[in-house]
Formats: structure tokens, sequence, C-alpha cells
């Protein structure tokens, strides 16, 4: 067993690569995604991968897996039964939240639905101080007696979150070791192993939303580890997580809440592993399928990490819409839509496109499986940027036909003709994207024009090129295999875990060898969770974080930590920090340790290996041209297209130019100038009037 399988499973495709990495050679596969059974399409995906490389099941010695469909049951609501225990007095904080409006003025706002119904909300007479000392003790009978009542009302999955059970888990324990007694298929989650850190609601919604899609996870992945096994796979199956790490099934069904951003965060791996091969220290890593776009800015060759977002957001883009959950994610922006989003007339009679998207079914009007509604794909498709007759290489047959239909129909309800309709979807979707890239950006201090825009995902390398005109990006890169862009993120990602413990006290008066056996203690814990991955734990590189804080403000920084600590180097390291973010520091401000953090990570066998598609240079390079509609000439060019593969390194290329692979399709406009680099891939820069 040598190879390696990566399986995504998106909103409209699954995405398949089959790796081997004793030389780098890949083998890539689309297949529509079954939302009625994601796996389904994932065994058939791989058996045509299988199919196609000519390769045994026997021979792949691992699986590496993301899929969406954590994050579509906390969005659609169809996770399992869950109740809530939690400390006497606090059972409506998920409704309480921050009581905080997302749009001050909205008066028929729609607040993010808690998980668990009042009804399956219970109490336990308990109480603990801040620092974790008992003021009243835990009434275990009364605990059990609540545990009773849900489990008779339906409850399957139950989340227990005690007042300030991060300083003190012992409540929790006791109180999760007697249920599971008396209730041994009850599934349980603890604030104190999912969310261990401050703020009462965003750890409860956490806690909460981990019970609410963990037993769905747990039948999942028993039911995809039996049948990789019955199609013959022994090797062992892993999960992306949304840190841009792997880890084993035990621990993924243990806290799937780490699962929900995984395909995203693979994205941004791709984006810092095809950045680094292009020499490019700052890259945009932009992902755009068929139901999402995302952004993920990637410094120094490694994407930002945050230890926090919102799911399921009842408005997409408006922040404190959604469920707050508190993990470690791979920084991503949501900036747009994907290739089968809906474009209609809106209220006030303008064009808008999105969020509603038409999936893998129906799919978009031109796929021909009963869509009629226009989308992002139909419009490209009318504009020239996509070749009928070489959808998924030649693999899937579109119909531009009924996507000019749909558009007709389109134009009509906006009183423009079928063109003008195709060129406003195409520019509404960049202009979104580039506009909340644009904030984005901003927001952490940074200019556009630093950064080079490096497109994966079936729609990204369509749109990358006006996108990063609208933006000011200068460079635009597009990888091999950019289609699957993130399943390559997804082998190429090494073991990771991240562990958080409450440290509560002022920068002067911090106790640092307990800080240091904290430390060790996270490290402990996360060394046995990848001893279980197989990763290579020589290699293992520690990453020593607190979040910190100024005395009197609401919110943390999160700081990387000198060794040994010292209150000289930890100031010095907090300071320099929060300038680089905010500019200036509060002269004669204390500063605060809040929490201390330890993220582990380690080479997976078979994850360093260089990506080598099959290349044929000079056999049939130029395919031919076709009109493409092109913004900054205001109407259709006559445009060379090619066959990227066919594409010898170091050849130079001008603009305009379509470049095609079976996963997707690379456009650059007039003017630009293009290389295609040792490593496959293809580096356009902007004209020097742009």
């Amino acid at each position: 067993m040598h190879l390696s399988l990566g399986i995504d499973i998106g909103g409209t495709f699954t995405d398949l690569v089959l790796l081997d990495p004793r030389d780098g050679r890949a083998v890539l596969w689309k297949e529509s995604t079954t939302p009625d059974d994601p796996a389904r399409g994932a065994l058939e995906g791989t058996r045509r991968v299988l199919e196609r490389a000519g390769a045994r099941a026997g021979e792949v010695a691992r699986v590496v897996h993301a899929t969406t469909l954590f994050t579509n049951a906390l969005i659609e609501r169809k996770g399992a039964r869950t109740g809530l225990l939690t400390t006497a007095g606090f059972r409506d904080v998920l409704e309480i939240g921050r009581e905080r409006k997302y749009e001050l003025y909205d008066l028929f706002i729609a607040m993010p639905k808690p998980l668990v119904p009042r009804p399956w909300r219970r109490e336990a007479r308990e109480r603990l101080a801040p620092d974790g000392s008992v003021e009243v003790p835990l009434d275990l009978d009364g605990a059990l007696r609540e545990a009773e009542a849900l489990v008779a009302q339906g409850v399957e999955s139950l989340a227990i979150v005690f007042l300030h059970a991060y300083a003190n888990p012992a409540h929790e324990r006791a109180a999760a070791e007697a249920i599971a007694r008396r209730f041994p298929h009850l599934s349980l989650s603890l604030s104190s192993d999912i969310a261990p850190e401050i703020r009462e609601y965003p750890r409860a919604s956490t806690t909460v939303a981990n019970a609410y899609v963990r037993p769905l996870a747990e039948r999942y992945l028993d039911r995809m580890e039996a049948a990789l096994r019955a199609e013959g796979i022994a090797g062992g199956l892993f999960l992306m997580l949304s840190n841009g790490g792997l880890t084993h099934v035990a621990e993924a069904k243990r806290a799937p809440v780490q699962l929900l951003e995984s395909g995203p965060a693979a994205g941004a791996l791709a984006g810092a592993f095809f950045g680094r091969a292009a020499g490019l220290e700052r890259v945009l890593a932009f992902d755009m399928g068929g139901t999402t776009a995302k952004l993920a800015l990637v410094d120094n060759g490694e994407p930002l990490v945050a230890y926090g977002f919102e799911a399921a957001r009842e408005k997409r883009f408006l922040r404190g819409s959604g469920l707050p959950v508190q993990i470690a994610t791979v920084e991503l922006i949501e900036i747009g839509a994907g290739g089968g989003s809906i474009a209609r007339r809106g209220e006030l009679g303008t064009l808008q496109v999105g969020p509603e998207s038409a999936g893998a079914q129906p799919g978009p009007a031109c796929y021909g499986r009963g869509g009629t509604e226009p989308t992002v794909t139909d419009a490209d498709l009318a504009l020239g940027y996509l070749d009928a007759g070489f959808f998924l290489g030649g693999a899937m047959r579109i119909d531009r036909a009924a996507a000019e239909r749909a558009l007709g129909g389109l134009a009509g309800a906006l009183g423009v003709d079928a063109a003008r309709a195709a060129v406003g979807v195409h520019d509404v979707v960049d202009e979104n994207m580039a506009g909340a890239a644009r904030v984005a950006i901003a927001e952490r201090g940074r200019i556009p024009r630093e950064y080079a825009l490096l497109a994966t995902g079936g729609a990204g390398p369509v749109h990358a090129w006006h996108v990063a005109r609208k933006l000011g990006v200068r460079r635009v890169v597009c990888p091999p295999g950019a289609g699957v862009g993130s399943t390559f993120g997804m082998l190429m990602a090494p073991a990771r875990v991240d562990r958080v413990a409450s440290f509560n006290a002022p920068l002067a008066e911090a106790d640092f060898a307990a800080a240091e056996t904290l430390f060790a203690r996270l490290a402990e814990e996360a060394r046995r969770v990848l001893a279980e991955t197989g990763a290579d734990l020589a290699r293992a590189v520690p990453r020593r974080l607190a979040d910190m804080r100024y005395i009197g403000q609401g919110s943390e920084i999160t700081v990387a930590m000198p060794e040994p600590l010292a209150e000289a180097a930890v100031r010095e390291a907090f300071e320099a920090e929060y300038r680089g973010l905010f500019a200036r520091t509060p002269p004669g401000a204390a500063i605060q340790f809040v929490a201390l953090r330890l993220t582990l990570s380690a080479p997976m066998p078979g994850a360093e290996a260089r990506l080598r598609l099959a290349r044929a240079p000079g056999a049939g390079m130029r395919k031919g041209t076709r009109p493409v509609f092109f913004p900054d000439a205001r109407g259709e060019i006559a445009t060379p297209v090619y066959d990227r593969y066919a594409l010898p390194p170091g050849m130079p290329i001008d603009g305009p130019a379509v470049f095609e692979e079976d996963e997707s399709t690379f456009i650059i406009g007039p003017g630009a100038r293009a290389r295609v680099l040792p490593d496959g891939s293809i580096l356009a820069e902007m004209p020097d009037d742009a």
C-alpha cells in the first residue's frame, strides 16, 4: 500500500485526488455530489478515480476526507435531538446570546434560532466561582433526574455546560460519569472538553453545536469506514480539520465541531503550498466552487488562523447573525457565491446573485437536470468562458441553449437583452467578492497589492482575473489541478492538534512556573492524539500562544509566547502584536493573560510529495479560438484556447487567453503576460496600465 486518496464533498461536486507520494503522480476526478446520501457519490467517485488510474483499492494506504455534511446539518437544522444541562439560572443563555442586534434598525430581525428548544434545556443545582472554587456543590441526584426527563422526551445527545467549568471541570465530569452509567447510549459533550474558555454564550453555543452533530458524525464516519473497507481499501481514514490539519476518526467523532470548515481550510493550505512553490510569500487563496467562494490570507507561506467563527448565519455576511463556534480555524473570508448561485431580479428591480444556490440537484440550467433558473455557471458559459463540449474534460455535457433560455428570462425581468444579463451576472458576482475582500484585507491592516491571487475550485480560475482587476492585485496564479485544489491541500496537510486552557492572571503577578506546567500538560494531550494518526512525532512542531489583553478590555489578541516565559519578553511580544494590529499601545495600561494555547503539528507519511500531473508539452498545445467577452474590451474577442498541460515550463503567453483542464478553466484578459512555472502553475501579470 502506498497511494493516498483525498475525498472532498462539496455542495455541487465531490472532488477526488489519487496521489502516489513516491513520484508525485496524481489522477483527478470530479463526481456530482449526491445530497440525499453524500457517501454514495464519494464511493462512486472513488471507483472512478481508481479505474482512471489503473490502480487497485488495496494499494490505497490512507484516505483523507472533508465534508460539508456537518455544516449543512447546522444550517438546515437536521442534527440530533439535543438537550442541554446547565447551571441553575442559565437555561436561556442560548437565546439571550450577546443581547446585541446585528442590524440595529431592522424591526423584523431574525436572530439565530437555538439548536436546543427551551423544553430540552434543563438546570442542575451547582455553582463554581470564576477561579473554579465551589460555591454550591453539585446536586448529582437532581442532575440525573433532569437527564432522565430529557431521555424520556427522546433526546439522544446531551450538552453539559456548567458555569465556569473552564476553570474547574469537576462538576461537569461528575455529572457526565453518572449520566453515562445510567444512560450508556446517550451521546455526551462537555464544555470543559470541547471549549474550555471564558464567555458563557460562545462556550455553550460551541458545546451544543458539537452535541447536535455528534450522533450524525458517529454514524456517518462508521458507515464511511465500513464502505471503504468493503471497497477493499484497508488504509486508515483521516479527517480534515478547520485548523488546517488532520486527525483520526476517533477524535473526529469526539469533537466533530472541529470539522465544520474543513473543506475551505484545505483550500487555504493548497494556496499556501502552491504559493511557496511559486516563490510568493503573500497569497490570497481564492477558492470558488459550485456553492460558495472563500478567501484566506497567507502570510510567509502559512494561512492565518483564528480561534472562533460563526456558523449557520441568518445573513450570510453579517457578523452576529450566526452561531458562535470557538474552535481553531483557518481565517476564512466568505466573499461571495459559487457557480451554482441563482441570479434573479431583486425587490428593488436590480440584479441580485445568490445566496440561494441550484446546488448539485437540479443544478444550473445548462446541466440539463431540471434546473430552469439562471446561475453564474450559465452566465460564464454564455460569455464564452466555458466550453460546452469540454466541461469536466468532456465527461459531462452541458447545454448552452438551456443556459441562454434561462438568461433570457432574467433579461426580460430586468428589461435588458440576454447578453447584457449574462455580463451583469458575472460582474455582480466579481464585484461582490472583490468588495468583501477589500474590507476584510483592510481590517487586517493589509493592502491587496501586497498579495498575489491564487485561484482554486471549479469556478475560481474562471473569475480570478476579473476579481484581481477589481482588487488592484497585479499577479494571478492558477496551480495545476486547480479545480480540485482543496483536495490537494488535504493530502499535503500535517496532523494537527489545538488545545486551550484558562489562565487568568495579570502579567505582573503571573505564576510562570504554573504556566509552563499547563503548557506541558497541553502538549502531552496533543501528543497522545497525534500518536493515533501515525504522524512523524520526531518532527512535531509545537507552538505556544496566549490570549492576552489590557485589563479592562473586552476582547483578546493571540500572541506567540517566548521560551522560556519571562515578564519582559512576554510584554514585548504582546505589545509588538498589539501595535501591528492597532498601530499604538495605550500608555501605562496593565496587561493580563486570559488563556494559554498549544498547537502541535507533525507531517503525515506521504504528505510531502511534489505534485506531478500527466503532461504532454508541445502536443496539441493550441486547441483553437472562441469568442470570449472581456469587460475591458467592452465586447467579445477571438481568444486562443490552450491545453494547459501541453504548455512547456517557461513558455510565455500574452493575453487574452483561455487555459483549459478537465476540472477547471483559467481566463486571462487583454494585455496580460503569463508564463508556465516549473511546477505547472500559470502565473499571469496585469498590464502596466491596470
